[in-house]
């Protein structure tokens, strides 16, 4: 049998009849560029989430660029992070001028660890940006009440976890502005790059709307420099129509996660993931906890099942960040994870054999 990591195959065979009309539909307009259906689902989006202006832009990484340029952080400013997570993460803050300062993590839920972001605080410290990793909000609860304290900004990066939720709030709604990545691989996938920008202030979404297109307002006058990073609008039409499955397609990772959890809950040597029970996971990534990690995944793709390491070497840790003066063991949760953790298929698509296949082959491993 094979199992890959995912499965876009199945994803879009139910979908592209729809997804060809909405497709056609853009051929006939030749409005390729922020067309009328970029407006749809911004619209769309911020429904679904309930917050006030979705601000559709060219990636994910993006909307972590605009997002740090619509409240001006730059030159000297420090930004609080997690060293656990994707690279653009802490990319945006270093393309803004600013210095990222890394903070560890919760080793039950891999996110930021609010109990250690204080210490980190400094009077050049303008902002937090907590990440709701593999789909799991961070304890937004505390980490709005350091950011109100301190006066501080709070930028949500939820490239992994639209539709997950935190005391039954959407997450992108707590923070000045959230961001999100439809990255194929995401819960919600466009047909190659695609981001956003949520926020419930006004002045910030003017700003974010201006910035995506140069800075300019009005044309051909520039108050900012900033990005060329409009949506395609073959991108929002696939979205459009995408975007009516996924909670559908969320209930069916959380069901997954549930069949997983009942079966490898009790096997020595590993350690399901731990949702917060105040957090409602979107599962983007299914992380096991494992001893012999490597040994594990090399046995699994020997039987044709896909798996991944997210994320094997912590950013503060990284060259590019060298001079930022991090040092192995800086930050010892995060780099433990970095050795210990792999993901397994979590797709809503897994079949019931193909998850019985993936579950005996780790107890297979273990015992």
């Amino acid at each position: 049998m094979k199992v890959p990591m995912l499965d876009l195959h199945a994803q879009y065979e139910p979908l592209m009849p729809k997804i060809r009309e909405a497709l056609d539909r853009v051929l006939a307009d030749h409005h390729y560029i922020m067309g009328p259906q970029v407006k749809e689902l911004e619209d769309k989006m911020a429904a679904y989430l309930g917050i006030k202006h979705a601000i559709a832009c060219a990636s994910g990484t993006d909307a972590l660029v605009l997002a740090i340029k619509a409240l001006e952080i730059g030159d000297g400013d420090e930004v609080i992070t997690t060293p656990f997570t994707f690279f653009a993460t802490a990319s945006s803050i270093w393309r803004n001028h600013a210095k990222p300062v890394f903070v560890d993590i919760d080793p039950l839920t891999f996110n930021l660890d609010p109990s250690k972001i204080e210490a980190a605080i400094t009077p050049k410290t303008k902002a937090i940006m907590p990440v709701h990793l593999f789909g799991q909000c961070a304890d937004m609860d505390a980490i709005m009440a350091i950011a109100n304290k301190h006066n501080l900004y709070v930028i949500e990066d939820n490239a992994q976890g639209i539709g997950s939720t935190w005391n039954g709030e959407m997450s992108c709604s707590f923070g000045d502005i959230g961001t999100l990545s439809f990255f194929p691989s995401k819960n919600l996938g466009a047909m190659g790059d695609a981001g956003m920008c949520l926020t419930n202030n006004d002045e910030f979404a003017a700003r974010l709307k201006q910035l995506r297109v140069h800075g300019e307002n009005p044309k051909y006058y520039h108050k900012w420099v900033g990005l060329n990073s409009r949506l395609d609008t073959l991108q929002a039409a696939v979205l459009n129509v995408k975007l009516d499955a996924l909670e559908y397609w969320s209930k069916g990772r959380r069901a997954n996660a549930e069949y997983y959890n009942s079966r490898l809950k009790n096997i020595t040597g590993i350690r399901v993931p731990h949702i917060d029970n105040r957090a409602v996971s979107i599962y983007n990534q299914y992380t096991l906890v494992c001893e012999k990690r490597d040994e594990l995944m090399a046995h699994l793709q020997a039987k044709n099942i896909g798996c991944a390491i997210y994320y094997p070497l912590p950013l503060h840790l990284q060259e590019c960040f060298s001079e930022l003066g991090y040092k192995k063991g800086s930050l010892k949760v995060a780099e433990e994870m970095g050795n210990k953790v792999l993901s397994i298929p979590i797709y809503p698509e897994l079949t019931d054999e193909q998850k019985k296949y993936v579950c005996d082959s780790i107890v297979e491993f273990y015992h």
